[in-house]
């Protein structure tokens, strides 16, 4: 049965908590860290992948028609970053921030 829901605009700290019970209501709980920090890296491949198929340089088949969907790609990275965070202990949202904090006082060059 699922009890999952997320609010209609959810915030990071939302998203923390519904993969957090999303992994506990699914028996994913006991996962270790490098186990899905292994499952982020084939995802983040499979993005990878489903890029370069729409790219015009790197193309694999130009003939072969390809449906993957990077957004499904995107999603699956996103819940295993926030998996993997959650298991650190560490609140995205505020990390983003003070990490933000750090890079505006660096000098980018391009």
């Amino acid at each position: 049965m699922n009890t999952l829901t997320l609010p209609e605009h959810p915030t990071l700290a939302d998203f923390q908590r519904y993969v957090e019970q999303m992994e506990h209501e699914r028996g994913f709980s006991d996962e270790t860290i490098l186990h899905s920090f292994m499952l982020l890296v084939e995802e983040v491949g499979e993005l990878a992948k489903c890029i370069r198929k729409d790219d015009d340089i790197m193309r694999m088949d130009a003939n072969k028609q390809h449906d993957d969907n990077a957004a499904h790609e995107v999603s699956d990275v996103f819940s295993l970053l926030l998996s993997i965070a959650n298991r650190l202990g560490v609140d995205i949202e505020q990390a983003f921030r003070d990490k933000e904090a750090i890079n505006s006082t660096r000098t980018w060059t391009n």
